[in-house]
């Protein structure tokens, strides 16, 4: 049976009509008297009652509103669907072309380029949505979390997206998780999405922004905070007065880089804020409907009067003393008040110098953050001040563009020198083809995107990359260097001095957002027509041959193929950047395996002993041999990719032990049958050794939470017993035994 791409009214009375019963249902079970904003929704989107509820172990099955992919990550997923034999998802799904495009000229001429570089893949995405009932964005329609949130979030929905920045639409009151390709073809499939309920941090927010301080400061500040592991399972929750001083977008900055901390994903309740947000975007019955089921749209009044009972750690934060933060180089928790900055450039030699300034992507591009950086850009223009150095501006979505083109801000930022690039994500996720700068050169730059890790924006590991609000890039990229302070620093111009006054923007567009040809391809209505060719001699898309069933045996005296030291994100695992052209082919894609990982025994990056980690990999497999990977903490921190999982997988991974995980990162080695172990001891780590051969004992009687021997087979004979755990559960369990999520699923 067909379903709707669009998020109706109907389905939405639906959701809610049903909330009260079965919430009440669950305050009885669990004798709850309150629940908290995030509780209400996953309760009201189980997949049964009859479930264990307990926070931080049980795994619940939840029945998602809908699915969002972009398109890197949508090849996969969509290969994996099509394995299932279904003719047609069974939520509204989507396809958003946000990530292919390459940045280096601007707009028109980039996405001229990418249409031609990557047409078989927009092929081969166009027509799997036309056949199985997907929604179609174009290449330039806009970056995927915005586009969501203009058209499909809305309060107290449930959505799973294949990029780890889908809590984006937590601004709007969605509760919604970035997942991996498999989790997203089972829930198409018309399957249950799988989670461990997740912990619960309240964030109390009190007071009111004012000045430079922007919404994503709090992010910033949070980060700091908390680190970039400190949300791992949990659930961010914002409550308190100071909720409603932040706009609806604003919102959506700060639940979007909820993903930094790790985070299962970030919401805010619904508040009068998100009411004309949803009328401006054509929404006016849902808007009506949240205005009317109100009450289960955001916590009991109970919680937010004794929020210690409910939430499993409290932050406070009073947003009239916060004050602008700049994070970074290399981690979004690298935080710091722009106050203590300049001491900081100074005391460990950062280049002051900026080499760009970048503002836009799906973090910071809204009506509002324009509005507040042209403002800025205005008062240099009048003193005769342009960027000093190359200035690159995002816009989130084509409806941000012809809306910021037809009232003007547009022009402002092309007149202060902004080259204004496709609607995509860019620089962001190190689509840069970057001219300026040469390789291991080291330099600064300064953008509003929301993560920084090394060598992600440009491929060059020596470029320090920092972020902040749009309103701070644009004021430090006009005086073009980082230690600027606009809250009290002055610019000199032809003689005079300028110092900047408090920035000031527009919420939503005055005149409604700009109408026009918005990117969007609805399914076919006769899907019999419809063929989905891949080519064989494709080196772009590659259908997939299930991965081999385990075998019944323990693994004995495996191969240690890497011990990464320190951070090993799955942008070291599987980089991005030209690697992206690849994730519809599974084969030529791992040729990119860990090449930005640290060998812990000799510190190069990305090989063993001088050869391609997935050289060795390829090697071993050629010889039937499975190997092993040795991970430091939070292990698999960062984008969702599931390519991370599935090459290794494909060439020959048996297990991933480490001292901790990301947790998207770990449920995707599950899905693809990897055996994703942790450390009894984390400080067994550094009892492994280079050259071990390792077993791992006692999976006969593999259950969930019986732990596993890892045994250590020295290369001066010695043999070591080390304690492992796991989070398997029975389910999880049925997936590595029968080889993959997806051979299970193909098996029911």
């Amino acid at each position: 049976m067909k379903n709707t791409i669009e998020t109706t009214p109907e389905q939405v009375e639906k959701l809610y009509s049903s909330m009260a019963d079965k919430l009440s249902q669950i305050k009885k079970k669990t004798g709850k008297k309150s629940l908290t904003l995030a509780e209400k929704i996953i309760f009201s989107h189980l997949d049964s009652l009859d479930q264990e509820l307990n926070r931080g172990s049980s795994f619940v099955l939840l029945r998602p509103d809908r699915v969002a992919m972009q398109d890197a990550t949508a090849q996969m997923a969509l290969l994996q669907f099509m394995q299932s034999g279904r003719p047609h998802t069974a939520v509204p799904s989507t396809v958003h072309c946000d990530h292919l495009i390459q940045a280096r000229v601007g707009a028109a001429k980039d996405t001229d380029v990418a249409m031609h570089a990557n047409q078989e893949v927009y092929d081969f995405l166009q027509s799997a949505c036309n056949k199985y009932g997907l929604g179609f964005w174009k290449p330039g329609a806009g970056i995927i979390h915005q586009v969501v949130l203009e058209n499909y979030a809305f309060p107290g929905g449930l959505m799973i997206g294949t990029d780890s920045h889908t809590p984006n639409a937590g601004g709007l009151g969605m509760l919604a998780i970035g997942v991996g390709g498999s989790d997203a073809s089972d829930v198409m499939a018309g399957l249950p999405w799988e989670v461990k309920m997740p912990k619960l941090i309240g964030v109390h927010l009190k007071g009111k922004m004012n000045g430079w301080t922007s919404a994503k400061d709090v992010i910033l500040y949070l980060c700091g905070l908390l680190t970039t592991k400190g949300g791992t399972d949990k659930i961010i929750e914002y409550f308190g007065p100071g909720v409603e001083s932040i706009s609806c977008t604003g919102k959506g900055t700060i639940t979007n880089m909820g993903a930094e901390l790790g985070a299962t994903t970030s919401v805010f309740p619904f508040d009068k804020r998100m009411i004309p947000y949803l009328k401006i975007t054509q929404r006016d019955k849902i808007a009506a409907l949240a205005e009317k089921y109100a009450e289960n749209l955001k916590a009991d009044s109970e919680v937010e009067k004794n929020p210690d009972k409910y939430y499993d750690q409290i932050v406070e934060i009073d947003l009239s003393k916060l004050e602008p933060h700049v994070v970074g180089p290399h981690s979004p928790d690298v935080a710091r008040p722009i106050s203590k900055f300049a001491a900081e450039i100074k005391e460990k030699g950062y280049p002051d110098k900026l080499s760009a300034a970048l503002i836009g992507s799906c973090t910071n591009s809204s009506y509002e953050d324009i509005s507040r950086a042209t403002h800025i850009a205005k008062e240099a223009l009048d003193q005769g001040i342009k960027m000093p150095q190359p200035f690159l501006v995002s816009p989130g979505s084509e409806q941000i563009h012809l809306t910021i083109k037809r009232d003007g801000q547009m022009q402002v930022l092309n007149s202060v020198g902004a080259t204004v690039l496709a609607n995509a994500c860019g620089p962001c996720i190190g689509q840069w083809k970057r001219d300026d700068i040469k390789e291991g050169e080291k330099n600064s730059i300064l953008s509003s995107f929301n993560r920084n890790f090394r060598g992600r924006n440009d491929s060059n590991p020596e470029t320090l990359s920092f972020l902040a609000s749009p309103d701070i890039v644009m004021a430090l990229g006009i005086a073009g260097r980082l230690s600027f302070n606009p809250m009290k620093d002055e610019l000199k111009s032809n003689g005079h001095t300028v110092k900047f006054t408090e920035p000031e923007g527009l919420e939503l567009p005055p005149k409604g957002y700009a109408t026009g040809d918005l990117g969007y391809v609805p399914p076919a209505e006769d899907p019999s027509k419809v063929q989905v060719v891949v080519n064989p001699k494709s080196e772009r898309l590659q259908l997939l041959e299930p991965f081999k069933a385990w075998d019944g045996k323990d693994f004995v005296k495996l191969p240690l193929l890497l011990k990464a030291k320190g951070k090993c994100t799955t942008d070291h695992i599987s980089p991005a950047g030209p690697w992206l052209k690849f994730r519809g082919h599974l084969d030529n894609i791992s040729n990119n395996m860990f090449i930005g990982a640290t060998n812990a025994f000799t510190g190069e990056i990305g090989k063993s002993n001088g050869e391609p980690f997935p050289k060795v990999a390829r090697d071993y497999k050629a010889k039937h041999m499975q190997w092993v990977v040795i991970g430091d903490d939070n292990y698999g921190e960062g984008s969702s990719r599931e390519h991370a999982a599935m090459s290794p997988r494909f060439l020959g991974a048996a297990a991933v032990i480490t001292k901790s995980f990301a947790r998207i990162h770990e449920t995707n080695l599950k899905k693809q049958g990897v055996l994703a172990l942790t450390f009894v001891n984390p400080a067994d780590y550094d009892n492994v050794k280079e050259g071990d051969k390792i077993s791992i004992i006692g999976l006969k009687d593999f259950a969930p939470g019986k732990e596993l021997e890892m045994v250590l087979n020295h290369t001066d004979g010695k043999e070591e017993k080390i304690k492992v755990k796991h989070s398997f559960n029975a389910e999880q369990i049925q997936w590595f035994k029968a080889g993959s999520a997806l051979n299970l699923m193909k098996n029911k």
